[in-house]
């Protein structure tokens, strides 16, 4: 069952609206492709446009992206296939990270999502859970429901003797928070599940590189094939195959669309706090509110139930490390 909803540790990004009103004849869209300074808008029953911004739109979020695909614009149409966005409504959620060389400035990878799905392979390139938790912590933060999807199934094996399949082996300790999606684009395995899960909502599909997310969104929208990757000899990472965000809808399905977004290899975490660590943690948060200390760490105070949880073995021994690394400022990649 998926988690309900969360507390947010971080206000969502509010967007760059003045609080006019669109002008008239101008037309309601969604930002679905950005390409530097022109946004590809998707008309509400219409064609898509390529537009500019016009300069009374102004930039009144100075630490965020003034246009983001997914944005909700209004358009004046110009003619010739051309638009000039003259208005962006507020974000109800945004999934980001900081912009490069930046202590606090946040680069959108896609505004307004209503759930995340974050991919990983069992094999080809080896799962990274430490950097699973880092995706997780981050949705968590926004409030943005999130679900795991684990591809290249047809890889999977033993884990050990006696033992399950790797793939449960690495990901089932997330199943008690988080729906877990076991998948295979070459030969569907677990697809219609997964197309419950999506369908009438905007979901941001994110990942590292090379995990198969261009297979697997070729496989939900083969009107719109993209590029499929390979995997480095050298480095056994992947090798990018999308540059930037894209928003397609899915066939058959006009409420359904998905975000496909560039292979990302680290996230920052913008804006939460140490303190605001532990309640981003579902398997810690039932055993919150009753420490001794009043700002317990769970990392070595005395009276605390959440370390008395991780000894009982009610807390998975790995989420907790992650929990404890990222409260000690440690890196999770």
């Amino acid at each position: 069952m998926p988690p309900p909803r969360r507390r947010p540790a971080v206000k969502p990004s509010a967007g760059p609206v003045t609080g006019s009103l669109p002008p008239p004849g101008s037309l309601p869209g969604t930002v679905i492709r950005a390409y530097g300074k022109f946004f590809e808008t998707a008309i509400d029953g219409g064609p898509s446009l390529l537009s500019t911004v016009r300069g009374s739109v102004r930039r009144e979020r100075l630490r965020t992206d003034l246009v983001a695909v997914g944005d909700r614009v209004w358009v004046t149409d110009v003619g010739e296939g051309e638009g000039q966005i003259e208005l962006v409504e507020p974000r109800r959620s945004t999934l980001g990270r900081l912009a490069r060389h930046t202590s606090d400035v946040e680069q959108v990878i896609l505004a307004n999502p209503d759930q995340a799905l974050f991919l990983f392979s069992v094999r080809d390139p080896e799962p990274h859970p430490r950097m699973l938790d880092r995706f997780l912590v981050l949705a968590e933060s926004r409030n943005l429901p999130a679900a795991i999807g684990v591809n290249k199934m047809d890889l999977d094996g033993p884990a050990g003797s006696g033992s399950p399949s790797l793939a449960r082996s690495i990901f089932g300790v997330y199943e008690t928070s988080y729906p877990v999606f076991y998948l295979c684009a070459r030969t569907g395995l677990g697809f219609d599940d997964l197309r419950g899960y999506l369908r009438g909502r905007i979901t941001a599909v994110t990942g590292p590189s090379g995990v198969g997310k261009s297979s697997l969104l070729n496989s939900l929208d083969p009107e719109g094939l993209r590029d499929v990757g390979v995997i480095s000899d050298a480095t056994g990472k992947g090798r990018h195959t999308t540059t930037a965000t894209i928003l397609r809808r899915i066939p058959g399905d006009d409420a359904t669309w998905v975000a496909d977004t560039p292979g990302i290899r680290a996230l920052s975490l913008l804006g939460i706090s140490p303190d605001s660590l532990d309640a981003l943690f579902p398997e810690l948060r039932p055993f919150l509110g009753a420490c001794f200390y009043a700002d317990c760490t769970h990392l070595h105070e005395p009276g605390c139930p959440v370390r008395e949880a991780l000894e009982a073995g009610s807390i998975p021994s790995d989420r907790f490390e992650s929990y404890a690394a990222l409260r000690r400022g440690e890196s999770l990649d």
